[in-house]
């Protein structure tokens, strides 16, 4: 009995600093106009442009009321925008509006510096050893694995092999596509690690509990122009917003590098990813029909001025 004692006192003890050192109970979160919960539910909101009031009660533990009032709030302060479903007309599908996604990316920032601000002072080998703490505290309060946090690293030993089996094997099974994609993937990381620009290039590896789920890379095209490229999810990890939170990865990157531009090379078959894409202001920029990959597949290039 001593031992659970001890636990939920040092818990308790966590949960009082951590909550003061983000100003969970400031009337108005990072001195904005809103409560730590309305900025939570924007954020929901801003990781797919389909979400829906179930799914964000269901993802935040809320009630439909109180998720109500604050969405009204929202909409009236013209940040949050609703329109019918296409696929079910009894349901609706909630939205940023251009006034919403300014406001949101200005908390995400000031959100960055808060966090930077916290543990900045540390070391690297402290940094690591506090973000693998956090992950094992969820880990064993939050047991179920397919609750797991996931987290994006760098790349490292064995990824390229990853990348490249996993592309072969989810593309084949899915769409029917040959060998030849398995080679165009293989040749994409060798150019990757060969001629990589730690200043102007990246690959995330997404990771929960230490199994990979899925990848992006971003690219130097040439001095003002970058290249997304082998966006990747394994099926256990879609439907999480992470193909998103990969994409707005790159984004974010690519400005802080310096660059204009952003082009892509996807294909029509795959419309989740396409859907990403055109959420974040990427345009089709030409398409055509090739078959490389075994069977007709309509190849497309779009372009995002950054």
């Amino acid at each position: 009995m001593a031992d659970l004692t001890d636990t939920v006192a040092a818990v308790r003890r966590f949960n009082r600093f951590y909550t003061r050192a983000i100003g969970v109970l400031d009337r108005a979160y990072l001195g904005g106009p809103y409560t730590l919960a309305e900025n939570r539910v924007l954020y929901e909101i801003a990781q797919g442009e389909a979400a829906t009031p179930s799914e964000i009660c269901a993802a935040l533990d809320l009630d439909g009321g109180y998720l109500s009032r604050m969405l009204a709030r929202l909409e009236r302060d013209g940040l949050v925008a609703r329109r019918r479903s296409r696929l079910d007309g009894r349901s609706v599908n909630l939205a940023l509006t251009p006034a919403g996604r300014a406001f949101f990316a200005a908390l995400n920032t000031r959100t960055v510096a808060q966090v930077e601000a916290l543990v900045g002072g540390l070391s690297g080998p402290d940094k690591a050893r506090l973000a693998a703490a956090l992950d094992t505290a969820q880990a064993l309060l939050e047991p179920d694995p397919a609750r797991l946090p996931i987290v994006l690293r760098p790349h490292g030993p064995g990824d390229m092999g990853w990348v490249t089996a996993r592309h072969a094997v989810l593309y084949g099974r899915e769409y029917g596509w040959g060998p030849k994609i398995e080679s165009v993937t293989a040749r994409i990381c060798a150019d990757f690690l060969d001629n990589f620009d730690p200043d102007r290039e990246r690959c995330w590896i997404a990771e929960r509990g230490g199994d990979r789920v899925g990848c992006v890379f971003l690219v130097r095209e040439d001095e003002t122009v970058s290249r997304l490229r082998l966006l990747l999810l394994e099926p256990a990890a879609r439907g999480e917003r992470l193909g998103r939170r990969l994409v707005d990865e790159c984004l974010g990157f690519a400005r802080s590098a310096g660059y204009r531009e952003m082009v892509l090379w996807t294909h029509g078959e795959l419309t989740a990813a396409r859907a990403i894409y055109a959420a974040v202001g990427f345009q089709l920029e030409e398409s055509h029909i090739h078959e490389d990959f075994g069977k007709p597949a309509v190849s497309e290039t779009w372009r995002l001025r950054l």
